[in-house]
C-alpha cells in the first residue's frame, strides 16, 4: 500500500529523530565526541570478561546483598561461555580499596561495588586503574571508566501503599527504616501517598510513623522497632527497609501467638514464606536485568574503559528490574498480592482520583501498575545521565495524523502535585509541590523531605 502526504512526512520526520538520537548516543558512547577513528577502531572487547562483585552484607542476608547475589548467579550462568565471576561479601567502607586492589591483581577487569558508602573508594580506585571498568550501585560519581546504576522501588512502594490504606483499620501505619537517605525517604513518601489515596476515601486518618534503626542489617533492632510501632503507636500495617525478614517473622509470630494480625510488606526479596498469614505484598528487585544489559554491552564493545562517564542506570517498573510481589513460584511467575488479601481488596470500593471512576482497590492497584509499567520509550532514557531530564516528560508531538503524540513518561506517577511536606532535618521548613507538577529524576534522587502525614521519630 502506498504511503502518502502527512503519513510519509511523519515517517521521514520520525526517521530523522531516530537518527538524531542515535547520533546523540554515539557522541556519548564509543567513537563519539571527538574520539579519533583509529583510537576507536583499535579497541577490542575482552574475549573473557572477569567480573567481581563487592557486597556490603552477607549473601545470606535475604535482602539487598542476597538479591544482588541472585543477579550475579543469573548472569554467571547465562553468559558462562565468556564470563567468569566472583564476589567478596561483608566488606566495610574501610576495606573496599584493599579488596579492589586484590581483585585487580587477580585479573578482574569489571568490578561492581554495591553500596552507597563504597562510592568514594571506588572512584579513587577507578582513577588508579584506568583499564578496569567500575560500576557503582546507588551513587552519583562517574568517570571515563566508572558508571553508576540503580533499580528503584518507589513506584512499587506506592502500590503497596494503596493496599495498606485499604487494610489498615486504625489508619496508623508503621515503617522501619534502616537509614533515612534519599532513596529510603522517597520510598516512605511513596508508600504514604498510596496509603492516603485509598485510606482517606474510607474515612481513615492516615498517619505513617517512621522509626530509623541506623543499620542496614540489624534483625533484632528491626524486630524491636516493629514491636514498638505495634505496642506503643497502635499500627496495624508495617513496611520496612532492613535486609532481613525479621519484621515479617515478628508479625507472623504475633499472629500465631495472639491472633492479632499486623499486615506487612516484604522488602527486596520474596519473603512470603516467612509470613504467609501476614505478608500482604512487597517489592521484588531483579538486578540481573541491569547486570545482563551491562555485561552484554561490554562484550559487544559498546561499553569501554574510556566512555562510561555518562552511563547511569535508573531502572523503574517499566524495565522489569523491579516488581510488585512477595513470592516467586517455581515456574517464574510472581505472586503479586497474597491470595488471602485479594478478596478483601476486591470488596473495598474507591474512586480513581484521576478519572473519578469507581472501582475496587484491587482494580485500582492493577490500573496503577499498568500505568507505570507501560512506558516503553522511557527505558531508552534511563541508561544515560544526560537523558534523565526527559524522563518525566508526558509526551512529544509528532505531527502525524493518526499518532499525534507519542508518550514518553508513564501516564501516572505518585510524585505529582499537589503535595505538601517538611524537611527531614528541619521540620519548620515547609515543602510545597503545586498541582500537576511531576517531580523529576533529580528531585527524587535528592529527596530530603517527608509528606505531612509521615511522622519521623528519628533513630531509636
Amino acid at each position: 500500500m502506498a504511503l502518502r502526504g502527512a503519513t510519509l512526512i511523519a515517517l521521514i520526520a520520525a526517521a530523522i529523530i531516530v537518527v538524531g538520537v542515535v547520533a546523540g548516543v554515539a557522541m556519548m558512547l564509543p567513537g563519539g565526541g571527538g574520539t579519533k577513528p583509529e583510537a576507536s577502531e583499535s579497541y577490542k572487547p575482552p574475549e573473557k570478561i572477569r567480573a567481581a562483585w563487592i557486597y556490603v552484607g552477607p549473601v545470606g542476608d535475604y535482602g539487598w546483598t542476597y538479591m544482588h547475589e541472585v543477579g550475579r548467579r543469573v548472569v554467571a550462568n547465562l553468559f558462562k561461555d565468556w564470563l567468569e565471576t566472583t564476589y567478596v561479601e561483608s566488606v566495610t567502607k574501610e576495606k573496599v580499596s584493599e579488596v579492589i586492589d586484590e581483585l585487580v591483581k587477580k585479573g578482574y577487569n569489571v568490578i561492581f561495588t554495591t553500596s552507597f558508602e563504597f562510592m568514594d573508594p571506588t572512584y579513587e580506585k577507578a582513577m588508579e586503574y584506568k583499564d578496569v571498568m567500575f560500576f557503582h550501585c546507588s551513587g552519583y560519581k562517574r568517570a571515563p571508566n566508572m558508571a553508576t546504576y540503580f533499580a528503584d522501588l518507589y513506584q512499587v512502594y506506592y502500590l503497596n501503599g494503596l493496599i495498606a490504606g485499604a487494610l489498615t483499620k486504625t489508619g496508623r501505619i508503621g515503617y522501619v527504616a534502616a537509614h533515612t537517605i534519599p532513596e529510603v525517604v522517597r520510598h516512605i513518601n511513596a508508600f504514604a501517598i498510596g496509603a492516603k489515596e485509598v485510606g482517606e476515601q474510607l474515612g481513615k486518618n492516615i498517619t505513617v510513623y517512621v522509626i530509623e534503626i541506623g543499620e542496614w542489617i540489624a534483625p533484632e533492632k528491626a524486630r524491636e522497632a516493629a514491636r514498638t510501632l505495634v505496642e506503643e503507636y497502635g499500627v496495624d500495617v508495617i513496611a520496612f527497609t532492613e535486609d532481613s525478614p525479621a519484621v515479617v517473622q515478628y508479625a507472623e509470630e504475633l499472629y500465631k501467638r495472639t491472633g492479632k494480625r499486623v499486615w506487612v510488606f516484604s522488602h527486596y526479596s520474596p519473603m512470603y514464606e516467612f509470613g504467609p498469614d501476614v505478608v500482604a505484598s512487597g517489592q521484588l528487585v531483579r538486578w540481573e536485568a541491569i547486570y545482563a544489559d551491562i555485561l552484554s554491552k561490554i562484550k559487544a564493545g559498546v561499553y569501554r574503559p574510556r566512555n562510561l562517564e555518562n552511563v547511569d542506570y535508573w531502572y523503574l517498573l517499566n524495565t522489569g528490574a523491579v516488581e510488585l510481589g512477595a513470592y516467586i513460584y517455581k515456574n517464574g511467575s510472581v505472586m503479586m498480592i497474597n491470595p488471602k488479601v485479594v478478596p478483601i481488596l476486591k470488596k473495598i470500593m474507591v474512586k480513581d482520583k484521576v478519572t473519578g471512576r469507581e472501582m475496587s482497590v484491587y482494580d485500582l492497584v492493577m490500573l496503577r501498575y499498568r500505568q507505570m509499567k507501560e512506558a516503553p520509550l522511557l527505558q531508552a532514557l534511563q541508561q544515560l545521565a544526560p537523558t534523565h531530564r526527559y524522563e518525566n516528560l508526558p509526551a512529544v508531538e509528532t505531527g502525524a495524523k493518526h499518532v499525534p503524540k507519542q508518550y514518553v513518561a508513564a501516564p501516572f506517577d505518585p510524585f505529582t502535585g499537589p503535595l505538601d511536606g517538611y524537611k527531614k532535618d528541619n521540620p519548620s521548613e515547609k515543602v510545597h509541590i503545586p498541582a500537576g507538577v511531576r517531580l523529576s529524576h533529580d528531585d527524587l534522587w535528592n529527596m530530603d523531605w517527608f509528606v505531612n502525614w509521615v511522622v519521623y521519630m528519628g533513630k531509636k
